[in-house]
């Protein structure tokens, strides 16, 4: 198992280098001046130049990816252009706001997950097979940027249920019942598209170990029919908790429309704000942080993944 470990995270070293390669020459490919959007179309060269010096964007393309992984590595991911302030200081508040949404919305995920598809595998032809089948359709195929629109239509504009935006009321109590409401609807968002992806994974593993020889000898044996389907789900759940470690991956990287719709401050709404500035040390910080985490997360999700299947290991 250790050889494992060690073998992941010595493979993760290369692709998050790749990562910094292509993130860092993307970002700097994208059109527009920084220094201009800083400093406003009216700044003298002087300057200007003098602060494209200060970025370094005087230097060629190579040097300057050197210097910023050099700097990276020490955990120093630069200052920001807009804020005047250090990256670090102003990604890690705003990844801390994007684990809560992820986490509250991979806890639905999960959930509705193993129900539809448990209810998919269990009761293939039934009312309730057939419908748990027509939502996970529909769910995978909303497009999240449509679904955050319908819920802040129905339930903040019509119904006026729940709050639009933002992380707390500016006039209300605070606390955790005020920063519930705000995140349900997020959440819900940020949910949809994998929680159907989940559901359907899980209700093909589920149906493929109930209809196999391993739940053929249970009932031969005569297990009643729950005793039955819990060894089912034991064999069923590798499949689950690698589809649920990708969508907690894709909860991380992929909330930047739900972010910024909800106005939650959030990696997401940092990253959008920065590109619409064209912050580049920010974009590379963040996108660096997100991928780390991508990483991270497959790296546990292999190992969970090897305790519990043997095979994997090998």
């Amino acid at each position: 198992m250790r050889r494992f470990l060690l073998r992941r995270l010595l493979l993760a070293v290369p692709t998050l280098l790749g990562v910094t390669v292509v993130v860092f020459a993307t970002v700097a490919l994208v059109p527009g001046d920084p220094v201009g959007n800083f400093l406003g179309p009216g700044a003298p060269p002087a300057a200007r130049a003098a602060l494209t010096r200060r970025l370094g964007l005087d230097r060629p393309l190579p040097v300057r990816y050197a210097v910023w992984l050099w700097h990276a590595l020490r955990g120093d991911l630069g200052t920001s252009i807009s804020a005047q302030r250090p990256v670090s200081d102003l990604l890690l508040p705003a990844f801390g706001q994007t684990l809560l949404l992820a986490a509250c919305a991979f806890l639905l995920v999960l959930v509705g997950g193993v129900l539809l598809g448990g209810l998919g595998a269990v009761r293939p032809q039934g009312p309730a097979g057939r419908l748990s089948g027509a939502l996970s359709t529909l769910a995978v195929s909303a497009p999240q940027y449509s679904v955050s629109l319908l819920l802040i239509a129905v339930f903040s504009v019509q119904l006026r249920w729940l709050p639009a935006g933002g992380t707390q009321d500016a006039f209300g109590s605070g606390g955790t019942a005020d920063l519930l409401r705000h995140l349900l609807l997020p959440a819900v968002a940020a949910a949809v598209v994998p929680l159907g992806l989940t559901a359907r994974v899980f209700r093909a593993a589920l149906a493929s170990v109930l209809s196999g020889e391993l739940a053929e000898s249970l009932r031969a044996r005569g297990l009643s029919r729950a005793a039955v389907l819990r060894h089912c789900l034991h064999n069923a759940s590798p499949a689950l908790l690698t589809i649920g470690g990708l969508q907690l991956a894709y909860l991380l990287e992929g909330v930047v429309f739900v972010e910024t719709l909800f106005s939650w401050p959030g990696v997401g709404q940092l990253l959008y704000h920065a590109l619409s500035a064209r912050d580049l040390p920010v974009i590379e910080g963040g996108v660096l942080l997100v991928a780390t985490a991508f990483v991270g997360i497959n790296i546990l999700v292999d190992t969970a993944h090897a305790a519990i299947d043997p095979r994997v290991r090998n």
